[in-house]
Parts: C-alpha cells; structure tokens; sequence
C-alpha cells in the first residue's frame, strides 16, 4: 500500500490515524497547493480530485478520508479506532457523521468560500455569499457537542476514536485561518488540549507547515 499525500488536514488525520495505528506506509506527496491533484494523471485515477488517497497493492484506489481509515483498520485492528465490536463500531460512526455534518463540512465550505476563494475559486463551484451562514452553522454544530464534551475525556467516552482525530484535525486548521474556537466553550477548549497533547498531533502535521502558514 502506499498513501497519497499532501497538505491539508484531510491529509493530516489519515497520518495522524496511521501514528496513532503504529504504522507506516510508503507516502508520495502530490502538490495540492498546485492543482496536481485537479489535473492528470491524478484525476484520472480519482476522478473527484481529493487528497489523500491509498493506493493498494494491485493499484486501486481508496479515496475519502473516513473509508481510507475504515480499511486501514480492517486490515490492521488493533489499536482499534473505530471499534472491537458492532457497539462500538456503530457508536464511533454515528458520532463521526455528527462531527462532519454538523460542524466541519460547514466549516471548511466557510473557509472555501471566503479565506480560501482564491485558492478554490477555480477549481469548485464557490459561494461566497454563503460563507458566513457556514461559519455559523459549524460554531452552532460546537455549541451543541461542547457541553456533552465537557461530561466525558473523548468524544466517544472513554475511547479515542477517528471522531477524536477528525474533529481535532479540523479545528486545528480553521482556528487559524478566520474560525477560532470560541472561549466560552471550556468542555471543547479541554478536549482539544488533550488531543493536542498526544505525541501523534504534533507528528501529524506536514513538514514547512509554518512556512505555509496553516497547521496542515
């Protein structure tokens, strides 16, 4: 297997899960900054254009950041991330589609359409006139789970799942680029130092991503 890589933090948690597994795989990095990823030959194995991407061994390709991490855990499940049984699969999953369809998808659209139009406007069909309504429907998306945060060390309670690594992940990168966490959020602002705190946050992020500007 070999990971098709690049900046970004849908790149990041695929690397994250990987260090959190004890694994490591081959990697080649694509220029996301630079389109090679909208361009052939890329697009004419993934034709939706995203990064990362796993490339197996008969050269297929996995593509979407959550189904990247299901295989990876299939096939190596321990530490188990998503789950050891149908519970605790079923349980990380329905908070993971909470995660991404109420706070992050909006929040990086905010992002796409506003700081990142330049960036997106060519490549997407961008609205710019909606980007402050999905900068607010993601902080809304934080004001419902922060409480239930607050009552529990995980998203999942006990267990650091892929929930964990995709939420922290993306506040990480909109935090700095126009999406802060608000600081009334204690049981949020808690969570997030702890994730930040495990050795796999800061190895995560891609090499020069001070250079860049963004934690990537």
């Amino acid at each position: 297997m070999k990971l098709l890589n690049s900046v970004g933090p849908n790149p990041r948690k695929v690397r994250m899960f990987l260090l959190e597994k004890g694994m490591e795989l081959p990697q080649e990095d694509l220029d996301l900054l630079g389109g090679e990823n909208r361009r052939p030959p890329y697009n004419e194995r993934n034709p939706a254009g995203q990064l990362p991407a796993l490339e197996l061994d008969d050269g297929s390709i996995v593509c979407e950041t959550v189904a990247i991490c299901e295989y990876l855990e299939e096939m190596h499940p321990e530490p188990a991330l998503i789950g050891t049984n149908a519970r605790e699969r079923a349980e990380t999953r329905m908070w993971l589609r909470r995660v991404e369809l109420n706070i992050t998808e909006y929040g990086y659209a905010g992002y796409r359409f506003a700081e990142g139009l330049e960036l997106f406007k060519d490549r997407m069909l961008c609205l710019p006139e909606a980007a402050d309504g999905l900068k607010r429907k993601s902080r809304a998306g934080l004001e419902w789970l922060a409480p239930q945060l607050a009552e529990r060390e995980w998203i999942c309670g006990d267990r650091f799942t892929l929930a964990d690594i995709v939420l922290y992940c993306a506040l990480d990168f909109l935090h700095g680029v126009g999406q802060p966490m608000p600081e009334t959020l204690s049981g949020l602002r808690a969570w997030f130092d702890r994730v930040q705190a495990r050795p796999s946050a800061e190895a995560s992020l891609s090499p020069g991503w001070e250079q860049i500007g963004m934690r990537l």
